[in-house]
């Protein structure tokens, strides 16, 4: 199985305790719907292997994991920093204009009146907004994700139809250094 198989779960940051025990960070909408996780994909140098779940505890602030066979601090001293993945069947399917973020990656955005604008390099999300990272002009413009912004999707064209912010762009364009007013002079 291959990474655009896969979609990114999370990492594991820390170990915890002396027995194979490590800290999981887990970067998912409802960390609660992996308490009954079987098994999973652990990335080391480029391969993806899978490892047995023991037991794990999904907490607020910090969960527990535990794999079979890794039974001591030195085991789990091997996996830390290793990103963890499960395979792309396991998502739920969504409505036709919803999207997991992972997928959209690569996407062209379209606006409502600008058009064709340029390519979804990443997706940043964060507890105030999520955005998307564009590429426009060889400089990165953030999209605020909400329903009033971000309109549908179509998966076969690879395209992500917006309707952006007046000015939006212009305010990356102008922090950037390119001219914004008539007569061509920076600010």
């Amino acid at each position: 199985m291959t990474k655009e198989d896969c979609y990114l779960v999370g990492k594991l940051t820390k170990t915890h305790g002396l027995k194979g025990e490590m800290a999981i960070w887990l970067d998912v909408d409802y960390p609660e719907e992996y308490e009954d996780l079987e098994s999973i994909l652990v990335e080391m140098k480029g391969e993806l292997i899978p490892y047995f779940v023991e037991q794990i505890q999904i907490r607020a602030n910090k969960s527990i994991i535990k794999f079979e066979d890794v039974d001591s601090i030195e085991a789990a001293q091997n996996l830390i920093n290793c990103d963890l993945y499960l395979p792309n069947e396991n998502l739920e399917e969504l409505d036709d204009d919803q999207f997991y973020y992972h997928e959209i990656i690569g996407f062209d955005i379209v606006d409502d009146l600008q058009g064709k604008l340029g390519k979804v390099t990443a997706v940043y999300t964060a507890e105030a907004q999520d955005l998307i990272a564009m590429n426009y002009m060889n400089q990165e413009i953030l999209i605020p994700v909400s329903d009033e912004i971000v309109k549908t999707i179509d998966r076969e064209k690879k395209e992500l139809y917006t309707n952006l912010p007046l000015g939006l762009i212009e305010v990356y364009l102008d922090e950037a250094g390119t001219p914004d007013d008539e007569d061509g002079e920076d600010k």
